[in-house]
C-alpha cells in the first residue's frame, strides 16, 4: 500500500542550491503564494506547535527500543518506494532511485571515501516513520532544537510557534533554553523526525561509521544550523569541526529531478558490499 507522506517541506521549500549559495534567508523562501505555499506553511505550523520537549522524549522513547521491524538496509531502501511524494504526482520512477542518485553523486565527488557514499544512500531511510503512522510534521521537513527559543532562520519562525507551550514554559524559552553554553549538539534534543530515528536507530545497530557519517545523518535537514549560522551558542568545537562535513553532504541531498536514472540493478552490488562491511545483516528498526 502507497502511503502518501506529502512534499516534503525541506525540499519543496527551497529552490535546488548549493547551501552555500544560500546564505540569505530570502534566498530559498521561493513560493509566494498558491497552494504549495499554504500547504508547506500548515506542515510547519502542525511541527512548530506540537514538537516539544515531552513530545520528542516520549517519541525517542516509542521508537527507542527499535522493535517495529526486523530487515535489512536494503529492505529499507526498498520500502522508500511504498512512499509518494505529492508534490510530484507525475514522477514515475521510484523513490528510492533518489537514495542512489546522491549516493552515486558523493562518489564521483568522493571516491575514496566509501563510507560516504553509503551515508548518500542511507540519509533517508528514517522516513520509514510514515509507513508506521506518523504524520508530515513528525517525519520530514527542517529540524531543530526543542527545549530553548527558536532562532531567527528557522522557517515562518515568527508566524508558527505562537501555539507552542514550550514557549510558555520560562525553563524552554530563552536562548539557552534547558541548555548550557556550548553544551554540545550531541546533548541536545532535536525534533523529532527521519533524521532523529535513523541517527538512534544506527547508534542501536552500532554501525562502524565515521563520526562524521553520524553527524551528516542527524543534522542534514538542521538548516538554521547548517545553512542559516544559527544555535552557535549550543555547539562545541567538535559541532564546529563537523558542521563542514554536513555542508559537504548537503551539497548532494538536493531534490533534482534528474533525467539520468541510475541503474540500480548494476549497482546493487557496489552497495551492498558497503553495507556487508559497515551494517550487515539484519538490524532491528
Amino acid at each position: 500500500m502507497k502511503v502518501d507522506v506529502g512534499p516534503d517541506p525541506s525540499l519543496v521549500y527551497r529552490p535546488d542550491v548549493d547551501p552555500e549559495m544560500a546564505k540569505s534567508k530570502d534566498s530559498f523562501r521561493n513560493y509566494t503564494s498558491g497552494p504549495l505555499l499554504d500547504r508547506v506553511f500548515t506542515t510547519y505550523k502542525l511541527m512548530h506547535t506540537h514538537q516539544t520537549v515531552d513530545f520528542v522524549s516520549r517519541k525517542r522513547i516509542q521508537y527507542g527500543s527499535f522493535s517495529y521491524k526486523k530487515m535489512t538496509i536494503m529492505e529499507a531502501v526498498g520500502m522508500l518506494d511504498d512512499l509518494v511524494d505529492e508534490s510530484d504526482p507525475d514522477v514515475d520512477f521510484p523513490n528510492s532511485f533518489h537514495a542512489f542518485q546522491t549516493a552515486e553523486g558523493i562518489r564521483k565527488a568522493h571516491p575514496d571515501k566509501d563510507w560516504f557514499h553509503l551515508v548518500g544512500l542511507l540519509h533517508d531511510l528514517g522516513k520509514i516513520l510514515a509507513l508506521w503512522g506518523e504524520p508530515q510534521w513528525a517525519v520530514v521537513g527542517d529540524t531543530f532544537p526543542v527545549g530553548c527559543r527558536p532562532q531567527a532562520s528557522v522557517v515562518f519562525c515568527d508566524s508558527t510557534f505562537q501555539d507552542n507551550p514550550d514557549l510558555q514554559d520560562p525553563r524552554y524559552s530563552t536562548e539557552l533554553g534547558m541548555y548550557q553554553p556550548h553544551c554540545g549538539l550531541e546533548n541536545v534534543l532535536m525534533s523529532w523526525g527521519h533524521d532523529e530515528y535513523l541517527y538512534q536507530m544506527m547508534k542501536f545497530n552500532k554501525f562502524s561509521l565515521p563520526s562524521e557519517a553520524f553527524y551528516m545523518i542527524r543534522f542534514h535537514s538542521f538548516y538554521p544550523w547548517h545553512t542559516g549560522g544559527d544555535y552557535r551558542q549550543l555547539c562545541s568545537q567538535q559541532d564546529l569541526d563537523m558542521l563542514p562535513w554536513v555542508q559537504e553532504f548537503n551539497k548532494f541531498d538536493l531534490y533534482t529531478k534528474c533525467p539520468d536514472l541510475p541503474d540500480v540493478e548494476s549497482l546493487r552490488p557496489y552497495y551492498q558490499g558497503l553495507i556487508d562491511k559497515y551494517c550487515p545483516g539484519t538490524l532491528s528498526w
